[in-house]
């Protein structure tokens, strides 16, 4: 067995340049659109849309003014609980990421399910799959943080292994790994938003990733670059609040 569990994401044809493309993508908006000039409120916004895209795709009918208003459905009160300490949550999962999902499930499922039942995985087997996303997620690895995120978005919303909101538990570990993996440190990209604009893609790819096949969990790579790319333009510091 490899010492780099993720090794062979950089073997697979045209992941290793699509990653970088979206990794100098993320790092123009960044410099280029002022990140030293970007303020808490630049984030909280970012957030705010990422809790908005994530919560449609969950299933959500509420718009982004009706998010930012503090009248959201029930799905997306979810979601917004989830943003507003995502962020306090970098240093957790850099040294306990099984930590760190289980208290995104918890703000999640808040109110929804019982006490005992917040954080916790479904079984046995869920329990194993999450120590091993868990392990993938702090590997010493060469694979892009790009990719590792992408792989763990991936294996927490396919695998379902909490009793409820694994999508939003999902799209919420990404963005967190993106943070604290340095891609994104102030968090003002918006994934959620780009996976919401290519729904049918991420949808169509998640499918394929399921499958286990290495040509889906290639297909799902390649995808998540361009998404990352998305991301990048759905910042607020490119695109003005709608």
């Amino acid at each position: 067995m490899s010492a780099d569990p993720l090794a062979w994401l950089v073997s697979l044809e045209g992941v290793p340049s699509a990653f970088a493309g979206a990794r100098d993508g993320i790092d123009v908006v960044l410099r280029d659109r002022g990140l030293r000039r970007t303020s808490p409120e630049m984030t909280a916004e970012s957030l705010l849309r990422g809790a908005h895209a994530s919560a449609v795709l969950e299933g959500s009918a509420s718009s982004l003014a009706e998010v930012r208003e503090g009248v959201g459905d029930e799905i997306a009160a979810d979601a917004v609980r989830v943003s507003t300490e995502l962020l306090a949550l970098v240093p957790v999962v850099r040294r306990s990421p099984l930590q760190a999902f289980a208290r995104l499930h918890a703000l999640a499922g808040h109110g929804s399910l019982p006490d005992d039942r917040l954080g916790r995985p479904r079984d046995a087997e869920s329990a194993a799959l999450l120590r091993t996303v868990a392990d993938l997620a702090t590997a010493a690895t060469e694979a892009p943080a790009l990719a590792v995120a992408a792989v763990v978005h991936a294996e927490l919303a396919v695998n379902t292994p909490f009793p409820s909101h694994n999508g939003i538990v999902a799209r919420a570990a990404e963005r967190l790994l993106l943070a604290s993996k340095g891609v994104d440190e102030k968090s003002l990209v918006v994934p959620e938003a780009a996976h919401l604009a290519l729904r049918a893609e991420y949808e169509s790819n998640l499918r394929g990733y399921s499958s286990g096949k290495s040509s889906g969990i290639h297909s799902w790579l390649l995808y998540a670059a361009e998404a990352y790319a998305a991301a990048a333009e759905a910042s607020p510091l490119v695109r003005s609040a709608e």
